[in-house]
């Protein structure tokens, strides 16, 4: 039996997200009601002791075992009887409780009536809030705001989230909806306001149909600071109704769950807005914040999140002077955050970009196809998965995640090293000119980025345009070196490639000291 769809009565459940349906239309059944169904639907009719599911809704926490009594309750009031007028959930006293229905899996069921409705997913962008005060000191909530209202909307599997490089590439752009949704490939657009108050904070949202440029949802928002969590929940629950009213929630709360402390989260969005700017004094300022929030904060997944991340970047760009200790900072942070919200992407996203820079390429390659599975248009694990598979010699495999992940994520503040990646696997696959075209897209976003130019003068000396490579070579020796290319593994784990790049760029390199002579 498929145990990752199943169905009975007119329900069908999908355990890798969460998500129940009753006659084809969601149900908000949120998250513990969700762990709590999929451990008694995964015992098969068998008796599942009540430990058992307190470990499953509350892992890791000593919770009273009345909670579990309300929390089978609300899921029985959810469930309804079933057609014979008996309950779903059959208490067995003193041991616990089982699943007493005929369960199927989804494709038994449909050969008996039931049926998936298949539906093009919308595609949403949330574009970068304005900062009405003009506090550049403050323009890290902003940013904030919108960056958590994109990992909440990759909860909802049914909707097509624009990658945050691609939506903060719109600073500075039209807000004409019709436009922006056309060159984003979107059919909703969330933007919004944030201005400061003598009793708060003010934050405006705005939800706009694309294709007609017309209003669907807006709402503003009186707060102290404090209180942002609920109102995140809120703002993203409105948004997704109002995008596809048939579908509702396919979760119960839309955002990781936070535990309140303020403080922490304000230090992860200061965090973040440094890590951006990529430079190594802004990730070592960045990895300060994350710190400092994870060990105020335990219980904040987005502190761990960003600790993984931002100590992997350190690695990728030469900026640590112990890579070791960095790495298992790292891997230990990326763990801590899967334990505390395995059904985030970013979660495992984490996990895998740090496998990526301490050598564990199997490693990374399985986390970064488990973020592709909780959030299919999540860019960043096609990206990940790609140079994963680069890193473990797999050039050929690598070229299709990389290729999704730029489609889906062109203006990533670090697309010069995911292009740097395409081209290499594109060169290693046997496609030389492929690899050029490639060049020629990634120097016209990153014209700055010196192993571009290095790569793109190897290609050319790989097909004979000596006078190219030549003009290459010399371009990428101009430019000022302020990164590591991040391409360390690649170069590591696999020597006869970084030796044949080696020998083409002298090679280019040398045809140019012989036209000066």
């Amino acid at each position: 039996m498929n145990t990752q769809h199943l169905a009975f009565g007119h329900f069908e459940f999908i355990a890798e997200n969460g998500c129940l349906l009753r006659d084809d239309r969601p149900v908000a059944i949120g998250a513990r009601g969700a762990s709590l169904l999929a451990t008694l639907l995964a015992a098969q009719g068998g008796v599942v002791a009540k430990s058992a599911l307190m470990d499953a809704v509350w892992p890791g926490l000593a919770v009273e075992e009345s909670n579990l009594s309300v929390q089978i309750a609300a899921l029985r009031k959810l469930l309804g009887p079933a057609s014979d007028g008996s309950e779903w959930i059959v208490t067995v006293p003193r041991v616990g409780y089982r699943f007493s229905g005929r369960v199927e899996s989804a494709s038994e069921a449909t050969g008996s009536g039931w049926h998936a409705r298949a539906e093009p997913n919308p595609g949403i962008a949330v574009l970068p809030f304005e900062n009405l005060g003009g506090d550049t000191e403050r323009q890290y909530l902003a940013d904030g705001i919108a960056d958590d209202l994109i990992v909440a909307l990759t909860r909802f599997r049914w909707l097509r989230v624009a990658s945050r490089g691609a939506s903060f590439a719109r600073w500075n752009g039209s807000r004409d909806p019709r436009a922006v949704g056309l060159e984003l490939g979107v059919n909703f657009l969330v933007d919004g306001a944030i201005r400061y108050t003598s009793e708060g904070i003010r934050i405006s949202v705005h939800l706009a149909d694309a294709s007609k440029g017309a209003t669907v949802w807006s709402e503003h928002y009186d707060l102290q600071l404090a209180e942002i969590f609920a109102v995140q929940d809120a703002i993203a629950e409105r948004i997704a109704a109002a995008v596809e009213p048939e579908l509702l929630l396919r979760h119960g709360l839309a955002v990781a769950p936070h535990t309140g402390n303020i403080t922490a989260w304000d230090l992860v969005r200061q965090g973040t807005f440094n890590f951006h700017k990529v430079s190594q004094p802004t990730h070592l300022l960045a990895r300060r914040f994350f710190r400092e929030a994870a060990e105020l904060d335990p219980m904040l997944p987005e502190a761990q999140i960003w600790r993984a991340r931002v100590n992997a970047g350190l690695i990728a760009y030469g900026w640590t002077n112990d890579p070791a200790a960095d790495g298992q900072e790292g891997l230990t942070a990326a763990l801590r955050a899967i334990y505390l919200d395995a059904r985030n992407p970013y979660s495992h996203y984490a996990l895998a970009i740090v496998s990526a820079y301490t050598g564990r390429a199997d490693q990374a390659i399985l986390a970064a196809e488990r973020s592709i599975e909780l959030g299919s248009s999540f860019a960043l694990g096609h990206l990940v998965l790609g140079m994963a598979r680069l890193f473990s010699g797999d050039a050929a495999g690598a070229r299709k995640p990389l290729s999704r992940g730029l489609e889906l994520n062109p203006h990533d503040p670090q697309n010069g090293v995911w292009f740097s990646l395409l081209m290499l696997a594109r060169f290693f696959s046997d496609d030389v000119e492929g690899a050029l075209d490639v060049g020629h897209t990634a120097l016209k976003a990153r014209p700055d980025w010196p192993a571009l130019m290095r790569i793109q003068a190897c290609c050319h000396m790989a097909v004979g345009n000596i006078q190219q490579a030549r003009r290459f070579a010399t371009a990428a020796n101009g430019l000022p070196e302020s990164a590591g290319d991040a391409l360390g593994p690649f170069r590591e784990g696999n020597k006869e490639w970084a030796t044949r790049l080696n020998e083409l760029l002298q090679a280019a390199e040398r045809s140019n000291d012989s036209a000066a002579r």
